[in-house]
């Protein structure tokens, strides 16, 4: 078993930005806490499915990719690094990793 180490490196980038984004404004921002905190989990729960089988990268995927057309979307409105601008540099990152982990892995013998 490999552990997936930037998965789950990712996932906890997610949760503390979500928290980061509800203490900034002052314990107000309960969405961006509730979104931090869920995809956060759900980026997480990705990471463990790969570290049990390299192959299972749906969740990751669709976790990534869609925080990546989000946060994307988000930076390019407000040009703002923090939380939007780093999101959006990182899912791509993410997106791209799963990529690479899929292209190298050895196809399976019959």
């Amino acid at each position: 078993i490999v552990t997936d180490w930037v998965g789950y490196g990712y996932a906890a980038l997610i949760a503390s930005g979500g928290v980061m984004g509800y203490v900034k404004v002052y314990y107000c921002s309960v969405p961006s806490l509730a979104a931090g905190l869920l995809f956060g989990s759900l980026a997480g729960v990705g990471a463990y499915q790969i570290s049990e089988d390299p192959k299972n990268i749906w969740v990751s995927l669709v976790t990534s990719g869609s925080l990546a057309g989000v946060m994307g979307k988000r930076f390019y409105g407000s040009r703002k690094m923090m939380p939007a601008g780093m999101m959006a540099a990182a899912s791509p990152f993410m997106v791209g990793n799963l990529g690479v982990g899929m292209l190298l892995q050895k196809p399976l013998e019959s």
